[in-house]
């Protein structure tokens, strides 16, 4: 596991609320052991049609969205408590995903596979998320230990 210290990257909005583990990595994806490729299916029902085509209208098939920061909607990984959802997550390039709220199991996933789950205040996420949204080629710098997590 890589560690870090300080963090300096693009963020990406996911404004829902209540993503599941499910949605971060359906269970049909969970034949694997190794960590390697979950990435490729990470919101998988999301981010492509029926048809395998990419939908475009999912945030991270934006191409103005970039970056190592997942900015997601209150409750984050709440559901079952599949280990594989932070591996989809970290393999896709994810290294901090910030919420109002993280499910237990969830977090203690992604601390022990090197993903950091930030937890603010659910008015500092809709002012966050409209930041992200509004100006998608900011870049966030954390000082991880610090009490302000967001220069």
């Amino acid at each position: 596991m890589e560690k870090f210290t300080t963090l300096q990257s693009r963020a990406i909005p996911l404004a829902i609320e209540n993503i599941d583990t499910d949605q971060i990595i359906p269970a049909r994806f969970l034949k694997a052991t190794d960590r390697k490729g979950f990435g490729d299916n990470l919101f998988r029902d999301w981010r492509y049609d029926k048809d395998g085509s990419e939908n475009e209208n999912f945030t991270l098939n934006y191409p103005k969205y970039s970056g190592r920061i997942l900015v997601a909607g209150d409750n984050f990984g709440c559901g079952s408590s599949r280990e594989h959802a932070a591996w989809a997550l970290s393999d896709f390039g994810f290294k901090v995903i910030v919420s109002s709220f993280f499910a237990d199991i969830f977090k203690g996933n992604a601390l022990n596979n090197g993903l950091l789950p930030v937890q603010v205040s659910a008015e500092f996420l809709k002012v966050l998320l409209a930041e992200v949204t509004e100006k998608p080629r900011h870049y966030f710098r954390g000082e991880f230990g610090s009490t302000d997590p967001f220069c």
